[in-house]
């Protein structure tokens, strides 16, 4: 109790919709920053660019479960409350959201939100209604929030990609794409990372740097990038024991796989010991 009276007198916990309107009623630029909890420094990272960029820094903490194909994954998602509170108060953020799964659907009028057949590629083809549910929630907070921008990592491009489109389409807000934060051993900061042994986090390292030196050979020889691809993949499975879901270059413009004369990504889904990652570079 203690403890949350002292974050409470640096910054404004908000548990209720009707506080929320009232903290909100006369700010007009507020930067927002979704998370599902468990901080790192990539969450961080976009805080602070928020803060730079915006008077006033909200942050959500939400682990939504209408966007988890695996009810055991959402129960296991890490969680870590009090941590992230005081990783919060230290960055002097100006609100905190901690909403009720039923306060974030009480509108069951909104309308179902749907992607194309050309959307339905990489995560969308292997998480059916993944993307919708992650852009019904963040339809929801922005109706809620009004920001004027809201700040995501990259490091999930597609789901960045999604909800650009989207919300700038939907609102005046603009959606800022950060950076993927990667540790000393280029591996891409994720609270999955948590759920990975020590063993594992090394074999991690060692399949990201196979996968950024497999982009440089694919920039060098992009007529040749599937041919290349595949003989890689199946060296990464052979090798290190993960199951790949898929592994593909496609254009930051529109996520197409023509990658000739444009700028292009290579991403990747795979199971390394029952944990789904992803990663793009």
């Amino acid at each position: 109790m203690f403890y949350l009276l002292i974050i409470l007198l640096q910054m404004k916990l908000i548990k209720q919709i009707t506080d929320l309107n009232k903290a909100l009623n006369d700010q007009k630029k507020i930067g927002f920053v979704p998370t599902m909890g468990n901080l790192h420094k990539g969450h961080q990272a976009l805080i602070k660019i928020s803060q730079k960029k915006c008077k006033k820094t909200l942050v959500t903490i939400f682990v939504n479960p209408t966007q988890f194909n695996n009810k055991n994954d959402y129960k296991t998602y890490p969680k870590s409350i009090n941590s992230d509170l005081k990783i919060l108060k230290k960055l002097k953020v100006d609100y905190v959201y901690l909403p009720t799964v039923n306060q974030v659907f009480v509108d069951k009028k909104l309308p179902k939100i749907t992607l194309n057949k050309s959307q339905k590629i990489l995560c969308a083809k292997f998480r059916e209604g993944h993307f919708e549910a992650v852009l019904d929630v963040l339809n929801r907070f922005v109706k809620l929030i009004s920001p004027k921008s809201i700040f995501m990592g990259k490091k999930d491009y597609q789901q960045f990609f999604l909800v650009k489109n989207f919300i700038e389409k939907n609102y005046k807000t603009k959606v800022y794409g950060c950076k993927t934060i990667r540790d000393s051993n280029m591996i891409a900061l994720s609270s999955r990372n948590n759920l990975l042994n020590k063993t594992s986090l090394n074999t991690l390292g060692l399949v990201t740097n196979r996968l950024i030196n497999l982009k440089k050979a694919i920039y060098k020889n992009r007529l040749k990038s599937k041919k290349i691809i595949h003989i890689i993949q199946k060296d990464l499975v052979k090798k290190f024991k993960i199951k790949v879901e898929y592994l593909e270059c496609r254009n930051t413009v529109d996520l197409s796989t023509d990658i000739n004369s444009k700028s292009f990504k290579l991403f990747i889904a795979y199971y390394l010991n029952n944990v789904r990652l992803i990663d793009n570079f």
